[in-house]
């Protein structure tokens, strides 16, 4: 029997998923369809039942969905918790079982597909929204021996800081009080989207072995740009979100996927 799974979001014209899961179930010869379902902005849980009685076995989440699939779900594991989102779902029968795969498929990429060790580093964080609560975990259990996040504000980073302060050493700061050497500076803020850039100083990529952009498909976007110019390795997210979507491949399916091949097929260069 054919294995159905898909992705729901609002709006989703421009989604990868169906190619990257096509791609991934090619490789094992997968009797599998993914389908991209752009569900009402209303009826997001109705859309998820009507996908599972219907025989789905799993879906992905995108926006704006994440956080209402975690309030969904009957079990969430540990990093769907952090989050209070959930990029990834799994039906057991009836039960909705919520995952959140963002921070691991950033961790993978970095340490796997860029060749930039995490453990004993420092890190920064540009922005502390959902993509920055989902990816310090992660990273602390990869090793880093401290975490900075960086915000516009600290409210926001000081709530990360006291929900996960017993996984490591986590720093809280305003953009402008940054100052030091790190060897990740990661933007987890959508400013890439528009042009722009976090407002860091331009010291924080001297001696950094890796800036990384979670925006993909832009280019060389300025925060890249800047710290290409100081000398650091560059990438954007499209590594992220292949590996996001492996990571639910072997949930579902049992099997781990090849990235590299997807990986290479999407990118854009950064110039």
């Amino acid at each position: 029997m054919t294995a159905r799974y898909a992705v729901l979001g609002n709006p989703l014209g421009h989604t990868k998923s169906p190619f990257i899961h096509t791609e991934f179930a090619r490789q094992f010869g997968e009797d599998l369809t993914y389908e991209a379902i752009e569900a009402p902005l209303d009826g997001f849980a109705d859309a998820v039942r009507a996908f599972r009685d219907s025989g789905g076995l799993g879906v992905n989440v995108t926006v704006p969905f994440k956080v209402e699939a975690f309030e969904l779900a009957d079990i969430a594991r540990d990093a769907a918790k952090i989050c209070g989102a959930s990029n990834c779902l799994a039906f057991d029968g009836e039960r909705i079982i919520a995952e959140n795969f963002d921070g691991v498929g950033l961790v993978r990429d970095i340490t796997e597909n860029l060749g930039v060790p995490i453990s004993g580093a420092r890190v920064l964080f540009a922005g502390a929204g959902g993509a920055t609560r989902g990816a310090v975990a992660p990273f602390l259990a990869a090793g880093a021996a401290e975490v900075t996040i960086a915000n516009r504000t600290t409210a926001k980073a000081q709530a990360i800081r006291d929900l996960l302060s017993d996984r490591g050493h986590i720093i809280t700061s305003r953009y402008e009080d940054i100052s030091g050497f790190y060897d990740i500076v990661l933007n987890s803020t959508t400013l890439s989207l528009t042009g722009e850039k976090p407002p860091l100083p331009d010291t924080v990529f001297e001696g950094a072995r890796l800036a990384y952009d979670l925006v993909y498909g832009k280019g060389l976007t300025p925060f890249l740009a800047t710290a290409q110019a100081r000398g650091a390795q560059v990438a954007d997210g499209v590594g992220m979100l292949v590996e996001q979507a492996a990571e639910a491949f072997v949930w579902w399916r049992g099997k781990r996927p090849d990235t590299r091949p997807v990986i290479d097929a999407m990118t854009i260069p950064l110039d």
